[in-house]
């Protein structure tokens, strides 16, 4: 090993592409983490399992994923069978994880491969980026570890890990491109599948974003960055933009059996499909015109406001309530129902909405909000 690392230190490029990539190799097979969805040394990995977590884990945590990963797989055990659930189904199912387009595409996905392609997965990226709410990440992880394809499968944990391996100073996004191509040059023609995977274990557990334990790293002496005193300040990200605040009124209304109304939001958009307590629009700025109730009625503040904070913007809803109930709803302002307070924890209910019912019921409803 000492050999390999004082050869990685010579100027010559070809050496560093083929030892690099055998040096953490090298270390993946002696730490590489268990997870649910990584096929064990040995077995073929499943290219549907594959899928799904990576799906799952776009802007979410591996300690989140797991429980949902499980569940998911457990109730659709191939893609046929998720092909063949019910939207609301998954919905519910995904409630919680947030980001739900990604439910919806995941859905649109599975029928996809199942008409299109015979329940089999495509193996090749171009194939791949077909698929609905598969994009150049997703696809060419898919594309390495599923099939052992030669692919730059490049998340955040790998731009942070190659930023620092070559001191790529420039700003994110406008890196990515270089760093694309530098991980590129590195994927083996053997195990390329392995070597993605153990990218992404490097970055999450020794090249972390503050405090990397250099000291135990398999690409300590090629670090660039480290050779520099920088590798903390990598990878450079532009400023973030300030969130907007956006205001609205949520409207609950709430029958003497204990049902309460609600409405689902139209499939595209925002939380796109799923239910909601009937609310105005979701307006920047507190000089608003659009915020009437779904139906005319003694509309009377509770006092009670809650937030959420989405990847755009800083929703503050303020909630209102009536004693009126109207079973002849507007047909045109949605698909409304009521649903009895023992259902609500089953529905596919976003965070944001959870809340209200918290704020409306009390913490009996949903644990943990």
């Amino acid at each position: 090993m000492s050999v390999m690392l004082q050869e990685v230190n010579d100027d010559n490029m070809a050496s560093k592409n083929k030892l690099l990539p055998a040096l953490l190799l090298a270390w993946y097979d002696a730490h590489a983490r268990v997870l649910p969805w990584r096929s064990k040394p040995g077995e073929t990995a499943d290219p549907y399992q594959v899928w799904m977590s990576e799906i799952m884990l776009q802007q979410t945590t591996v300690a989140t994923v797991g429980k949902y990963f499980m569940a998911f797989t457990t109730r659709w055990p191939t893609v046929g069978d998720l092909a063949r659930a019910e939207l609301d189904d998954v919905l519910r199912e995904w409630a919680g994880l947030g980001y739900y387009a990604r439910a919806r595409n995941l859905h649109a996905c599975a029928k996809a491969v199942v008409a299109d392609h015979g329940g089999r997965f495509p193996d090749t990226e171009q194939d791949l980026l077909s698929l609905p709410g598969v994009g150049p990440y997703t696809a060419a992880a898919i594309a390495a570890i599923a099939f052992d394809r030669p692919a730059a499968a490049v998340d955040g944990n790998v731009e942070r890990v190659m930023s620092r391996l070559c001191a790529i100073e420039t700003p994110l996004p406008g890196a990515k491109t270089e760093i694309r191509t530098r991980t590129l040059d590195l994927v083996p023609a053997d195990r390329p599948g392995d070597f993605a995977q153990a990218l992404m274990d490097l970055g999450a557990t020794i090249c972390t974003p503050k405090n990397p334990n250099c000291l135990i790293c398999p690409w300590m002496s090629a670090c660039r960055a480290r050779e520099l005193g920088i590798a903390e300040t990598l990878p450079v990200k532009a400023p973030k933009k300030q969130r907007p605040v956006r205001n609205a009124r949520v409207f609950w209304a709430e029958r003497a059996d204990g049902a309460v109304l609600m409405r689902r939001r139209e499939d595209k958009g925002l939380l796109g499909g799923m239910l909601e307590f009937p609310s105005s629009g979701w307006a920047t700025g507190r000089d608003q015109t659009d915020l009437a109730p779904p139906y005319a009625s003694g509309w009377v503040s509770t006092q009670k406001q809650i937030e959420h904070t989405f990847t755009h913007f800083h929703l503050v809803l303020d909630l209102h309530h009536t004693d009126e109930v109207f079973e002849d709803l507007p047909a045109n302002q949605g698909d409304w129902r009521w649903v009895a307070r023992h259902d609500l924890a089953a529905e596919a209910l976003p965070t944001a909405m959870k809340k209200v019912a918290v704020a409306m019921l009390g913490s009996d409803v949903f644990r943990g909000y």
